[in-house]
């Protein structure tokens, strides 16, 4: 099966010095320049296949929305080359990228303000399906997004109502029939259950795949959770500080987890023992700043299995079994 998605050696980064004062330091009576650069993503890679979903797991902070959002280019990217099934987004302008918004759509995490509050419902869904054609006139619009708010568990005579008229579950649901009403190819989906109660967050999580299954789509899938991915997800990456650290199936992960921070997300699961649920302390200290990089490994000052090596030299990627590629030198050449 062929690439949807192929991201090769992505980088974002934010300047936060305004000018050139901003740079200007004062340091044991000298004058210096002090950049100060947010490495929020450092040279990702991964692929997607045509029906696959792929998901982006971390903790937050670590650089996964910044990441989905650069690679649909709501954020320019720094460097790097984001192709869509063959198209090289990253040199696209922004009229040439308009084209390609009705193939690559965006579920986003706050159901509330991703959705116009002036606008009803039924309007948010007509005008992007009348922008990019996909409807041949306003009454064969209506009827196509009565059918899509019918299928995401939307009563047509709710279809007029406004945004702040409907609970966060609602407006998540309508937030993914507004994706997919342009007829979307592949969907980011960027933590699309989080801001929802518990109970609620299967209902969208069997949607979400229920949708996928009939529509025939991809999904980038964003979170910070493993137990929520488990099931829905064909392949996982796991992000640490804006890199991704693991690669694999999900029964690569989930089974046979090899980096020291897959090993520590898992341990920071809830689990029953017995009639108890027990709550593990989870990782120590905080995920670092992204403005002053290490040169060894990002994980060094967390890792509970860190060498001298991981110090001063950062880990490059290695396939510990197909398919399953693990940045540290816990394995490969480090090791030997």
């Amino acid at each position: 099966m062929s690439n949807i998605l192929e991201v090769k050696n992505l980088v974002q980064q934010f300047d936060l010095n305004k000018s050139i004062l901003d740079k200007i330091k004062f340091k044991n009576g000298k004058v210096h320049l002090e950049e100060k650069i947010v490495h929020a993503v450092n040279d990702v890679s991964f692929n997607v296949k045509k029906g696959e979903v792929f998901s982006l797991v971390g903790e937050s902070g670590c650089g996964k929305s910044t990441t989905a959002r650069t690679i649909i280019k709501l954020l320019n990217p720094h460097s790097g080359d984001v192709l869509f099934d063959g198209l090289n987004l990253s040199n696209l302008s922004r009229e040439e990228m308009v084209k390609q918004r009705s193939r690559i759509q965006m579920i986003f995490q706050d159901p509330y303000a991703s959705l116009n509050p002036r606008q009803r419902v039924i309007d948010i869904l007509m005008e992007p399906m009348l922008f990019h054609k996909k409807a041949s006139s306003k009454e064969h619009a209506r009827t196509k997004c009565l059918d899509i708010l019918t299928k995401v568990g939307i009563r047509p005579e709710q279809a007029d109502r406004y945004p702040h008229q409907f609970s966060g579950g609602q407006r998540q649901r309508i937030g993914i029939a507004r994706a997919l009403a342009v007829e979307p190819e592949f969907i980011v989906a960027d933590e699309p259950v989080s801001a929802l109660d518990v109970s609620i967050q299967a209902q969208i999580l069997n949607l979400l795949m229920d949708l996928k299954e009939e529509y025939k789509f991809s999904y980038l899938f964003i979170a910070h959770d493993l137990s929520v991915v488990k099931h829905i997800s064909d392949k996982i990456g796991v992000m640490y500080l804006g890199k991704i650290v693991e690669t694999g199936t999900t029964e690569d992960i989930f089974s046979r987890p090899k980096h020291p921070y897959t090993l520590a997300l898992f341990d920071a699961l809830p689990r029953l023992e017995g009639n108890n649920l027990i709550h593990s302390k989870g990782l120590e200290g905080e995920i670092q700043s992204p403005i002053n990089l290490p040169d060894g490994c990002f994980f060094y000052e967390r890792c509970t299995s860190r060498k001298e090596v991981c110090k001063l030299k950062g880990p490059v990627s290695i396939e510990v079994e197909p398919g399953h590629l693990v940045a540290c030198h816990l394995f490969g050449e480090a090791n030997d």
